[in-house]
């Protein structure tokens, strides 16, 4: 089984990137499944789900969110009544939504597990170790293929959780820094995994949004509206093949495609 990963998803060009890209690499037979980062799909900010519906429509199997979930009121009242989006699971208890989602395939069940970082992010997330942990004793145990979006900012708590994870998990994966890193790599046990997937969005920007504005908040300080920007868009992501008998990844592809 061939399954897409697609970096965080921004605006407007993110989405027609999207669509575009996977509609090719399905003809194309390169992949069998696709898992976006939608975060930020909705100008740059967290979508509603009507949005979420759009994404699916296209072709994703699964949409992960991240810290730009509630962006959206729409979304808070309105996530639990689409099953294929995901939000981190070590969001707090109370939290609407779920932190992972099973999809039959034809092949065999595909899991997709989100969890978000806990280093220069918000303080109040419980510890994505423990409640990977947790999970995968308890109600994850049994699942074969599992995939996780691991939604944070440092490099290095990444990297810690997928060497925590080898051999537990099919493949580990980051998002939210908009920035594709190039240490793919299949780890001894058998868990792909790339510090970040990179971003689905405008290529002449920075991170996505118009790049006057950016430099001119770190030139003066003085806060500017961040627009996404407009220009040639790119897709940026990875290609996991995955035994579906065994759960452990066979390779990892990182792909980028511009429009």
């Amino acid at each position: 089984m061939r399954v897409l990963l697609v970096g965080d998803i921004v605006g407007r060009p993110g989405r027609n990137a999207f669509q575009l890209v996977v509609d090719r690499l399905k003809n194309e037979g390169r992949i069998d499944f696709v898992v976006a980062n939608g975060e930020n799909a909705a100008a740059g900010r967290g979508p509603a789900p009507d949005m979420i519906h759009a994404l699916l429509n296209a072709g994703a199997d699964v949409v992960t969110l991240g810290d730009h979930a509630w962006d959206s009121k729409e979304m808070v009242a309105g996530i639990d009544l689409e099953t294929r989006v995901v939000r981190p699971a070590n969001f707090s208890k109370g939290a609407p939504g779920k932190g992972y989602v099973r999809v039959e395939t034809p092949e065999g069940n595909i899991t997709v597990l989100q969890l978000i970082g806990r280093v220069f992010m918000q303080p109040n997330y419980d510890c994505p170790f423990h409640q990977a942990d947790r999970m995968l004793k308890g109600e994850l145990g049994a699942d074969k293929v599992i995939f996780v979006d691991f939604h944070g900012e440092a490099s290095s708590e990444r990297m810690a959780l997928g060497r925590f994870l080898d051999g537990r998990v099919s493949a580990v994966f980051g998002t939210h820094t908009h920035c594709q890193t190039s240490d793919e790599t299949i780890f001894p046990k058998g868990t792909a995994y790339i510090t970040d997937l990179g971003m689905t969005g405008p290529k002449d920007s920075v991170l996505g949004r118009e790049v006057e504005p950016v430099l001119q908040r770190f030139l003066t300080g003085v806060p500017h509206k961040f627009d996404v920007a407009k220009g040639d868009p790119v897709l940026e992501g990875a290609i996991v093949d995955v035994n579906m008998k065994t759960g452990k990844a066979r390779g990892i592809e990182r792909i980028r495609i511009q429009i």
